[in-house]
């Protein structure tokens, strides 16, 4: 008996599946390696460097739409070694992380139907600075090597090699050359290039569900939250609507004991009456002090102070998702413990003041 069920995908039904789903999984986390890389997030980017290596390393083979996506997650991973000069990613341990980068940035090229202005400019950085990182650490017989093996069958990049070379030999790693041509321009050109990726890329298969999915939840929360607060707020105006009529009475009440007192005879004015009128008054005052603690908490929360970040990711949703969508503005921004009608009525404030 097939133990497997009547439904169980086959065998080369599920292979094909795995592949694709390997291939999502491998645009996804490449579209988080270039964001991650883009702002700077030092352990994201390592995360998202390890899984991507993974996810390489587990398909049986780079189909030529993955080519591009495979290339990327490769020279990012160089090029965030850059200057350490002591990581390999060859079998030859004399090439350096940049010189790695650069052989894959060829193979980028390569998939460009047409290179423009930008990737010249990248890859013309990435040999000076391959150069450069020997010699700002005043390694210049590495500078040589490196310089003879990228430019050893170049022509078109003569005067460039010769430019360097009386840098090497003069060993001024200052000069205003290196510095027209930095590793920080380096990486700002890098970013110019990610951002198109981004743009390219924004709207594949996993991030438009994975994004669904998170956003569905966050209106969950939202509504889990706000449900809570609705309760404890009718509950406490509830509670200050009894807390104002028990005042009453027993205002009332002391008040009448009051009258009574004052129009009796003082002989018949007992010890037990002067206490008991004492304490309806000392219960009115406790009262009276609870109601007003009460009513105070209650404005304070009512007259919580908007920020000027609030009002400007008010703004911002506003003109995402456009007037009246308060909850899917509330879902797509952080608001300090806000409700949608507090965004409501927060927006007409800010018209009224021509604040918008």
């Amino acid at each position: 008996m097939d133990g497997a069920g009547e439904g169980a995908v086959s065998p080369g039904l599920f292979a094909e599946t795995e592949a694709v789903a390997a291939g999502w999984m491998l645009e996804f986390t490449c579209y988080a390696l270039c964001r991650h890389f883009r702002e700077g997030r030092t352990r994201d980017f390592e995360r998202s460097r390890d899984t991507a290596q993974a996810i390489i390393n587990g398909l049986s083979k780079i189909a030529i739409h993955q080519r591009k996506t495979v290339y990327l997650c490769q020279f990012l991973t160089r090029i965030s070694e850059g200057k350490t000069l002591g990581y390999h990613f060859e079998s030859d341990k004399r090439i350096s992380p940049l010189e790695s980068a650069l052989s894959i940035w060829k193979l980028l090229e390569e998939e460009q139907s047409k290179p423009d202005n930008l990737h010249e400019d990248i890859h013309r950085l990435i040999l000076i600075q391959a150069v450069a990182v020997h010699i700002e650490r005043g390694c210049c017989k590495e500078a040589t090597e490196v310089l003879e093996r990228l430019f050893a069958e170049s022509e078109s990049n003569k005067a460039l090699r010769m430019k360097l070379a009386l840098i090497i030999n003069g060993n001024n790693p200052d000069l205003p050359f290196l510095q027209s041509f930095s590793y920080d321009l380096l990486i700002n050109k890098i970013k110019s290039y990610i951002d198109v990726f981004l743009k390219e890329n924004s709207t594949n298969f996993l991030i438009k569900a994975a994004t669904k999915e998170v956003e569905s939840k966050r209106l969950e929360a939202t509504i889990s939250l706000n449900k809570p607060e609705n309760t404890i707020e009718t509950n406490n105006e509830s509670n200050l609507e009894t807390q104002q009529r028990s005042r009453k009475r027993l205002y009332s009440l002391a008040q009448n004991t009051l009258w009574k007192i004052e129009n009796m005879p003082s002989n018949e004015i007992t010890k037990h009456r002067k206490t008991s009128c004492l304490q309806s008054l000392s219960d009115l005052q406790n009262i009276e002090n609870d109601g007003k603690s009460l009513s105070h908490r209650q404005t304070d929360r009512k007259k919580q102070r908007w920020t000027w970040e609030e009002d400007s990711r008010l703004k911002d949703g506003v003109k995402k998702f456009g007037v009246g969508n308060w909850t899917k503005i509330l879902i797509h921004y952080d608001f300090n413990n806000r409700t949608s009608v507090m965004l409501k009525d927060r927006w007409r404030i800010m018209i009224k003041k021509d604040i918008v």
